[in-house]
């Protein structure tokens, strides 16, 4: 794919009853610095001492489902995807000899982020940009997500650059950064990574370029993880919006269940 990914700001709609109503869109905007305190509240953290209800350790799976992002969240141009994106196979289905390196591809190719197949997980496409947004609800104890948050937060430093070769020959010089994210949950880990692909055997090949941002949460005895990913670069409202948007559902599912108890 040729030509840049626009920027748009992230339209977010919350359910009537939602746990806040949004004065405008503008808040979600790439205009504020990518470390900047967005307008939209935070999850609580829970004290130290505080343990879940009996039997409460798991979410149903309507409560699973509920709290999804959805398209109606991002709003347009997102779509429920007709597919699995055509360059997660050419770009993320690679080889690396550094063991870490190659973990966390695997991890991205399989959408096992959160070192697990998920609860439940939904996929929303741009159609303009190709890019791909799939957000999963985890199925983990909150001690393993916590490992596995540890495991991604070392991936900037045991990761920071390194070259992989795809299926088709190709060589890939990939970098891996911190993304800052909104302070939610309890934990969370954010990662960004640039994937340039050229072919060894055409230099006057054109390269293939990828983005993608990776965004993963504890909120008390719940996770969720997300990838947003596309040609070129991404806009980064989305991830942002889909992050607060899920700690805040996850949250709320929670209520709305302890209070039907």
């Amino acid at each position: 794919m040729t030509g840049g990914i626009r920027t748009r700001g992230a339209r977010v709609l919350l359910p009537l009853g939602g746990l806040l109503a949004l004065s405008g869109c503008a808040t979600l905007g790439l205009e504020h610095p990518p470390t900047a305190t967005y307008s939209l509240p935070t999850v609580e953290k829970p004290a130290a001492t505080s343990k879940a209800p009996a039997g409460d350790s798991a979410l149903t799976d309507a409560q699973a489902q509920a709290a999804l992002v959805t398209e109606s969240d991002l709003g347009s141009p997102w779509a429920v995807a007709g597919g699995i994106a055509t360059w997660r196979d050419g770009m993320l289905k690679a080889r690396s000899e550094v063991a870490d390196c190659q973990r966390l591809l695997d991890a991205l190719y399989s959408d096992q982020v959160l070192g697990a197949p998920a609860r439940v997980a939904v996929a929303l496409d741009d159609p303009g940009t190709e890019a791909q947004l799939r957000y999963q609800i985890g199925a983990r104890r909150p001690s393993d997500v916590d490992a596995d948050l540890k495991w991604l937060s070392e991936m900037p430093a045991k990761c920071a650059r390194f070259t992989a070769t795809t299926q088709t020959g190709w060589t890939e010089d990939i970098q891996v950064s911190d993304l800052p994210l909104p302070e939610v949950g309890d934990k969370r880990q954010g990662l960004r990574l640039t994937l340039t692909a050229t072919d060894p055997e055409n230099p006057d090949a054109d390269e293939q370029d990828l983005t993608l941002e990776l965004a993963a949460a504890r909120v008390g005895e719940d996770a969720f993880a997300l990838t947003n990913g596309g040609p070129g670069d991404v806009p980064n409202d989305a991830t942002q919006a889909a992050v607060q948007i899920g700690a805040l559902r996850l949250a709320d599912v929670r209520r709305q269940g302890r209070a039907q108890v």
